[in-house]
């Protein structure tokens, strides 16, 4: 594999688990408000294997978070307990949009990355055939 195939491929790889690490964002913020919902996480891991080029990564398994889940307490919802209580989400808006925000940066910093090798080996190219 030559070396701008390999930076493409490395560059790729960061955007297919950026994109990824936004799904799981995004779902986190659609379910905020369902209770008993858990916080998805995932984090990121080397890309090993036939043809994986150096410096490529994967999103990892998906876990759940297991931060504790708040209790909150309204006798008139309907997953209420005897008590009067039911078990909210775990999911803080504010770390969801920081994620996010981070996803997305990221996954710009990967598209300038791959687009600069692609316009180097375009360069590259027109050099060669002169």
């Amino acid at each position: 594999m030559t070396d701008f195939s390999s930076a493409l491929s490395v560059a790729a790889s960061g955007m297919r688990a950026q994109a990824q690490r936004l799904t799981h964002v995004s779902e986190n913020i659609a379910n905020a408000d369902t209770p008993g919902y858990q916080r998805k996480v995932t984090s990121f891991e080397v890309e090993r294997g036939m043809g994986a080029p150096e410096g490529a990564v994967r999103p990892g398994p998906v876990r759940l978070d297991q931060t504790a889940l708040p209790v909150i307490f309204d006798p008139t919802h309907p997953m209420a307990d005897e008590t009067g209580s039911y078990e909210g989400s775990n999911v803080d808006l504010v770390i969801e949009l920081a994620d996010a925000r981070e996803a997305q940066r990221s996954y710009e910093a990967n598209l300038r990355i791959f687009d600069q090798i692609r316009q180097m080996s375009s360069s590259l190219n027109e050099l060669l055939r002169r």
